[in-house]
């Protein structure tokens, strides 16, 4: 067995979507397995940088990968939220998918300047919505210079346009092609 391969069978696949020729991965049946799930985060908390004082997790599902590693480590968690959704003061920033535009926020003042920021996701694709998570946080003052995923999907490209951007990408699992 290849390392992480045991996640890796626990992840399904589903083509054509969200459009034909698409192959989806799926993450929540991963999730859905306690033993899985409790595996994902001890081995993305293995990669954390120590130094690391705050965790952002991008909106959704990027939420239950902070919270879990934010309570391992001990650490606060920031949401980067998409619009309409944070009651206060906020900044933006705007970004293109695979499948069009998006936008996501953040409270200001939630990022201390100088602070050490872990970015995570579930996955990384073509790092549009990372990429708008790194600039937000650094507009908020924030250094961001490790990006944790559960998968990469490097055919796309996104975790090298990441590391462009020194920052240290790591992902439990590599689905090529497809």
């Amino acid at each position: 067995m290849t390392q992480n391969e045991d996640l890796s069978a626990l992840i399904r696949s589903i083509p054509d979507y969200p459009k034909p020729g698409i192959m989806f991965r799926d993450v929540s049946s991963l999730l859905l397995d306690a033993k899985g799930y409790r595996m994902t985060i001890d081995r993305l908390a293995g990669l954390v940088d120590e130094d690391t004082t705050l965790v952002a997790g991008i909106e959704a599902r990027g939420f239950i990968v902070a919270s879990g590693l934010a309570y391992v480590l001990g650490l606060g968690q920031l949401m980067l939220r998409k619009p309409g959704k944070l009651p206060g003061e906020k900044i933006g920033t705007d970004y293109k998918l695979e499948y069009g535009t998006d936008r996501i926020e953040m409270h200001v003042g939630h990022v201390k300047p100088g602070q050490k920021v872990l970015l995570v996701d579930d996955l990384v694709a073509t790092g549009g919505t990372a990429l708008a998570g790194v600039d937000l946080i650094r507009q908020g003052g924030g250094k961001v210079e490790q990006a944790l995923f559960i998968v990469d999907l490097p055919d796309l490209g996104g975790a090298e346009k990441l590391r462009a951007q020194n920052i240290r990408v790591n992902a439990l699992i590599d689905f090529d092609g497809d």
